[in-house]
C-alpha cells in the first residue's frame, strides 16, 4: 500500500454511496497481480463488475483512528489489459451513525478509499496501481446506505462520473487484515408468509439471526420493495420492532423493470421476521426470497447434544447468538442501535466461543483494537472500539467485569490454543489495567470506587433496575484478585519475572477477606465510598454483600479461605433453594453460578438451576419459542407483554456462557494450564438422568476430542475418545482415575 493515497468524492456524497474506478493498461502478458485495499467506510472491490473475493462489510471495524485494515486478494485470473477496477463504497461504522449517543461521522468526515494494484509481468518486472487523483468518481445506485437505518438502491437512476478523486490525508495505520474476513454463511429459507391481526404482510424465517434479506424478482420498473425488521412478534401476533429503538432497519429497493436481485451492499440486519411494508403488484414467490446469515468466517469446532431436547435448543440459541454477534466485533447485539463491542459481554462469553468455533484470529483482532484504545493511565473502556461520545455513559465508561477484559480473554485464547502470541501481545496492556486498578481505589488492596455497571440486570434488585444488588466494591475488588491472578499466570508463562505481582495478589486476597468477610461473615451490606447516578437516578448508597453473586464470585474465583468453603456454599444452595429453586443473578453472576455449585460439591443443585423452567432460567426463553439467547431473563414476560423497550434485545450472547459448564464440567472436558491448546485435558464427566446422555466434541490443532456419557439403567457408560499426540487425566463420579492416550475407550460404572 506504499505510495497509494486515501482519496474521496469531489463533494460530499452525504448518506450515498460512492465508486471509485480506474482503467488498467497492462504493458504486458500478467504473471501474478494482487489487489491491496481498504476504506474509510465498507467496500467492495469489482474487475469489469465482477466482485473481487467473498468478503462483505470490508475492511470491517476497528478502531479506525489508529488503526484500519487492508485486505489482499489475488486478482490474477480476473486481469486483463483494458480492466476496469472499481471500488464500491459506503458509509459503513466509520463515517456513520454508531453508538446510540453519538453522531454521524465518528472517525471520518466522508467516504475515502486506499488501493494498490500489484501486477508482476512474466518478464519479472512489476507495475503498481495505485489510487490517486488520477481516478474516477462514480455515483451509485446506493441512494442511502447508515449500518442501523437500513439501505436504499434504486436500479432506475442513471450512473454518473462527477469528477476526479480528491487525495486526502488519513491520520490512520494501515495494516493488514488480522481478524476472519465478514462472509455470507447459511441462506434461510422462510418458513411461511402471514397476515397479522393489523393486516400487515409477514415473513418468518424461523431463525433470529444476522444478515440480510435477498429478492429474487422481475417487476415493473420504477415498483418498489420496503420491508422493516423484527426479532419477535407481540402477544397479538402483530409485527413488534419497537425495542430497535432509534435504528429504523428500512431497506427500500425500487425495481429496474429487468430480472433484478437485490440485497444490502453496506449494511445488515438482525432479525426473525419482515414486514412487506410495499411489495410490487406481482405474486410474492417465497422460493426467491432467502435470509442470508453474515458473520466472520470462523471454522466450527465444537458440537453437543443431549437426550433433553431444551438444552439441545438452548444449545442451539447459544450457537446461533454467537454467529450474531461475532460480525468482526464481538457485539452485543445485532440489531437496534448499539452493535457495540461491551468487553463486560466479551469476557464472560471468550471461553463458550472457544469451545463452538476457532476464534483465534477473532480475538487477536479486536485484542488489538483493544490496546489501541487502552488509555495512557491503563483503563479499558466499556466497549471497544470506543465509540467517541465523550459522555461517561458512553463507551468511554469504565467498569470491573468490562474493562478485565483486557486480561481475561488473552488468558482464555491462549488455555484454547496455547500460542504464547496472544500473551505476548497482550501482556503489557494486562499489566497497565492492574496498575490502573491499583491507583483508581481508595486502597491500594481494593477497588472501592468507580461508575460500575456490577451485576448488570440481576434480579436481585427490583424488577426495573439495570444493575444487581450486589455491592459493586466487592464485584470490583474480585475482578482486581481475578485479573492480577492472571497477570501472574501469563508473565510465568512467558518467563517473567512476577514476583510484585503474586505479592500484590496476596495482599488483595488478604485485604479482601479483612473488608468483606471479616471474621469468615459476609455483611448484609456495604457503604458506597461515593453516591452515582444511572439513568437520570440515584443508585442506592448501600448494596449488598450477601447475594447470589456475592458468594458465586467470592467461592468461584477462591476469595474466602478454605475453611469457610463448605459454609459457603451451603448459603448460597439455601438462597436459591429459598428463591423457588432459582437464580438472581446478572451478567457478572450467571456465568459462573454453576460452576462455583459443582466446584464445591453441588452439582445436583447445578442441574436444577440448569433444568429450571421458570424466571429467571435459561430454559424460560426456550419455552417460549426463543432460537437465540435473551438479554434479559424475562424480556418476554409470562403475559406476553415485553421487559422494556429501551433495552431488551432479543439476540443477546452472554448468558449463553452457560455452555463452558455443560461442556466443562457435565461433559467434563477442560484443557490443561500447563499443557494448554488441548494438548493434555482433563476429563470429569457428572453425568445426570434428566438429560439421559450427553455427546460433545471439540476439534483441536491435535484431532477431536469426544465424551459421551449415557445411562442404561442404574448403570452409566462412558465413551472417549483422544487423539494420539494427546493425553487425558480421567476421573469418574466413583472416584476411580487413570489417565488416557490417543485412542478409544470404553467404561461403565
Amino acid at each position: 500500500m506504499k505510495d497509494a493515497k486515501w482519496i474521496k468524492a469531489p463533494y460530499d456524497f452525504k448518506l450515498a454511496g460512492v465508486t471509485f474506478q480506474k482503467q488498467i493498461l497492462l504493458k504486458n502478458t500478467v504473471k501474478k497481480a494482487t489487489l491491496y485495499a481498504s476504506c474509510m467506510g465498507v467496500y467492495d472491490a469489482f474487475i469489469d463488475n465482477k466482485k473481487v473475493g467473498d468478503a462483505v462489510l470490508a475492511p470491517g471495524w476497528t478502531s479506525y483512528l489508529k488503526h484500519v485494515q487492508y485486505q489482499k486478494y489475488d486478482v490474477t485470473n480476473m486481469l486483463k489489459n483494458g480492466s476496469v477496477l472499481s471500488l464500491s463504497c459506503g458509509q459503513g461504522w466509520a463515517v456513520g451513525h454508531i453508538g446510540n449517543h453519538s453522531t454521524n461521522h465518528i472517525s471520518s468526515i466522508e467516504i475515502c478509499a486506499v488501493a494498490s494494484l500489484k501486477v508482476t509481468y512474466v518478464d519479472g518486472k512489476t507495475e503498481h496501481f495505485r489510487t490517486n487523483n488520477s481516478w474516477d468518481t462514480y455515483t451509485s445506485d446506493v441512494l442511502f446506505s447508515e449500518i442501523y437505518d437500513g439501505e436504499t438502491q434504486d436500479k432506475t437512476v442513471p450512473i454518473t462520473n462527477v469528477g476526479k478523486a480528491v487525495e486526502v490525508k488519513i491520520k490512520t495505520k494501515l495494516i493488514p487484515q488480522i481478524g476472519e474476513w465478514i462472509v455470507e454463511h447459511e441462506r434461510l429459507a422462510p418458513i411461511k408468509l402471514f397476515t397479522t391481526p393489523k393486516g400487515e404482510r409477514v415473513i418468518d424465517f424461523g431463525q433470529n439471526m444476522t444478515g440480510y434479506v435477498e429478492f429474487k424478482l422481475k417487476a415493473k420498473r420504477g415498483e418498489k420493495i420496503a420491508i422493516t425488521h423484527a426479532e419477535v412478534l407481540d402477544k397479538d401476533g402483530n409485527f413488534y420492532n419497537e425495542n430497535y429503538r432509534l435504528a429504523k432497519n428500512l431497506m427500500t429497493y425500487i425495481c429496474s423493470g429487468n430480472d433484478d436481485i437485490f440485497k444490502p451492499k453496506h449494511t445488515f440486519q438482525g432479525f426473525r421476521y419482515i414486514r412487506l411494508d410495499e411489495f410490487p403488484d406481482i405474486e410474492i414467490n417465497l422460493d426467491n426470497i432467502r435470509a442470508v446469515v453474515v458473520h466472520s468466517d470462523m471454522e466450527r469446532t465444537g458440537d453437543f447434544k443431549c437426550g433433553n431436547e431444551k438444552i439441545n435448543q438452548l444449545y442451539h440459541n447459544v450457537i446461533w447468538g454467537q454467529k450474531s454477534n461475532y460480525l468482526d466485533v464481538p457485539t452485543d447485539c445485532p440489531q437496534r442501535d448499539e452493535r457495540l463491542g461491551w468487553t463486560g459481554d466479551t469476557q464472560v462469553f471468550c471461553r463458550t466461543a472457544s469451545i463452538n468455533y476457532n476464534v483465534y484470529k477473532f480475538f487477536r483482532k479486536w485484542l488489538t483494537d483493544l490496546r489501541a484504545d487502552q488509555r495512557e493511565d491503563g483503563a479499558v473502556c466499556g466497549i471497544i472500539p470506543i465509540v467517541r461520545t465523550g459522555k461517561a455513559i458512553g463507551g468511554t465508561r469504565l467498569s470491573a467485569g468490562w474493562g478485565d477484559a483486557v486480561c481475561i480473554c488473552p488468558w482464555e485464547v491462549y488455555l484454547a490454543y496455547g500460542d504464547t502470541t496472544i500473551l505476548k501481545e497482550n501482556f503489557t496492556a494486562m499489566k497497565k489495567w492492574v496498575e490502573y486498578i491499583r491507583k483508581a481505589g481508595n486502597e491500594e488492596y481494593l477497588w472501592l470506587s468507580g461508575l460500575h455497571y456490577g451485576d448488570w440486570l440481576a434480579m436481585d434488585a427490583g424488577e426495573n433496575e439495570y444493575i444487581g444488588a450486589t455491592s459493586n466494591d466487592l464485584i470490583a475488588s474480585v475482578f482486581y484478585a481475578y485479573s492480577t491472578l492472571l497477570l501472574v499466570k501469563a508473565g510465568k508463562v512467558l518467563g517473567k519475572d512476577v514476583t510484585e505481582y503474586e505479592e500484590l495478589y496476596n495482599n488483595i486476597l488478604k485485604r479482601f477477606r479483612e473488608y468483606f468477610i471479616p471474621n469468615g461473615e459476609l455483611l448484609e451490606q456495604y457503604p458506597y465510598t461515593e453516591i452515582i447516578t444511572f439513568k437520570h437516578k440515584p443508585v442506592d448508597i448501600y448494596r449488598k454483600g450477601l447475594t447470589q453473586t456475592a458468594l458465586v464470585l467470592i467461592l468461584h474465583f477462591n476469595m474466602c479461605e478454605q475453611k469457610d468453603r463448605a459454609r459457603f456454599t451451603e448459603m448460597l444452595v439455601k438462597m436459591i433453594e429459598n428463591n423457588g429453586m432459582r437464580m438472581t443473578t446478572g451478567f457478572l453472576g450467571t456465568p459462573y453460578i454453576l460452576h462455583a455449585l459443582s466446584e464445591n460439591g453441588r452439582a445436583d443443585i447445578a442441574y436444577k438451576l440448569l433444568l429450571q423452567e421458570k424466571i429467571p432460567s435459561w430454559l424460560y426463553s426456550v419455552n417460549h419459542g426463543a432460537t437465540t439467547m435473551w438479554e434479559h431473563w424475562d424480556s418476554l414476560k409470562e403475559d406476553g407483554s415485553f421487559w422494556s423497550t429501551d433495552m431488551n434485545s432479543f439476540n443477546h450472547y452472554a448468558y449463553g456462557a452457560v455452555y463452558d459448564w455443560l461442556f466443562g464440567v457435565s461433559v467434563g472436558i477442560k484443557p490443561r494450564e500447563d499443557m494448554p491448546g488441548y494438548k493434555a485435558v482433563d476429563i470429569a464427566p457428572h453425568p445426570n438422568k434428566e438429560l439421559g446422555f450427553a455427546d460433545a466434541s471439540i476439534k483441536t490443532a491435535y484431532g477431536k476430542i469426544r465424551v459421551k456419557w449415557y445411562y442404561k439403567n442404574d448403570t452409566v457408560h462412558y465413551e472417549i475418545s483422544v487423539p494420539q499426540a494427546v493425553t487425558a487425566n480421567l476421573t469418574l463420579p466413583s472416584g476411580y482415575k487413570t489417565m488416557l492416550s490417543g485412542g478409544e475407550y470404553v467404561f461403565a460404572e
